[in-house]
């Protein structure tokens, strides 16, 4: 037996030491970035033809290479549906809804079959009806049971909303129906744009606007909407009741069956103080916009991607 363990002890040290002459090499995992894009050529007409190499990104200024890439992309969908239930909406609300129902219907009937929807609704506080589900019917018995009431919890909504996003595989959306700004929130624009963002949530309002005076418009809200969705890659519709609201969300619908997948390992990129990191999404074709997340938050100074020895 004490032969046998000079023996082991013996191979071992061989061990480590042809190992010390070999080459030592560390791996560097960096977590993929995602990005979805829609692209849009000058008279507002989706493009959903681009290839890979009609793309850049910079992270933080740094060009990166994209590493996946798909057109048209089937992965698969999680809309989280917010509907503004604040006293202001009473006379539209019931339209609202159908409207809503019919958006639903035209969801679902193509795509991914993991599509999922989940509903919440937000006036002086944020109510979750139905968790992410299939049964188009469930949500619509939910739909039915929604009642206008004072306060408007819009960022408050889109900070709970967000964490249960956060959960889900695949791409990311809320659809946000409402007539004005915040008003009752315990967070703020911010604080709701960090976190749709850390859940890469893409944000779309549909803004039905009851009031369409200057005079009497609440302008700061819409700013407001306007940015969150232009920050997380998003657009703001802004429909009167009737059909503009049908055709508002027939076009997210196309929009979200028209959007690009792009990912990359973030390389030589610059360091930030407050973990934020600027995306820019550029298309090389000319007279096309592109539309996607201006940022994510990740960490504050990235290794060189790829293998680094020591």
């Amino acid at each position: 037996m004490h032969r046998w363990l000079i023996a082991c002890s013996l191979a071992a040290a061989a061990a480590v030491a042809l190992a010390a002459e070999q080459e030592t090499v560390i791996r560097v995992d960096v977590n993929l970035v995602r990005v979805l894009a829609t692209v849009k050529n000058a008279a507002g007409e989706l493009v959903g033809s681009l290839n890979r190499d009609d793309f850049e990104i910079l992270d933080n200024g740094a060009p990166q290479e994209i590493a996946v890439f798909e057109r048209h992309t089937e992965q698969p969908l999680s809309v989280v549906l917010m509907v503004d239930t604040s006293g202001s909406t009473g006379k539209e609300l019931k339209y609202e809804i159908e409207a809503v129902g019919r958006f639903l219907k035209a969801l679902f009937a193509e795509g991914n079959p993991a599509d999922a929807v989940a509903l919440y609704s937000f006036n002086y506080q944020v109510t979750s009806h139905n968790h992410f589900t299939r049964n188009r019917r469930a949500i619509e018995l939910s739909l039915k049971t929604l009642k206008s009431g004072a306060g408007t919890a819009l960022y408050d909504a889109i900070y709970l909303a967000a964490a249960e996003l956060e959960q889900r595989e695949g791409r990311r959306v809320m659809v946000i129906v409402t007539d004005g700004g915040d008003t009752v929130s315990s967070k703020n624009f911010h604080g709701a744009l960090e976190a749709a963002q850390m859940a890469d949530a893409v944000i779309y309002p549909v803004l039905v606007m009851p009031v369409t005076n200057p005079a009497g418009r609440n302008i700061g809200g819409e700013n407001a909407l306007i940015n969150l969705a232009t920050a997380t890659g998003g657009r703001v519709s802004f429909p009167s009741i009737g059909p503009e609201l049908d055709t508002a969300f027939a076009g997210i619908v196309r929009d979200l069956r028209t959007q690009y997948l792009l990912g990359y390992y973030p390389r030589n990129v610059l360091p930030t103080a407050n973990r934020f990191h600027n995306i820019e999404v550029r298309v090389r074709r000319p007279n096309l916009r592109v539309s996607a997340r201006s940022g994510y938050y990740g960490d504050t100074e990235f290794p060189k991607a790829g293998r680094q020895e020591r």
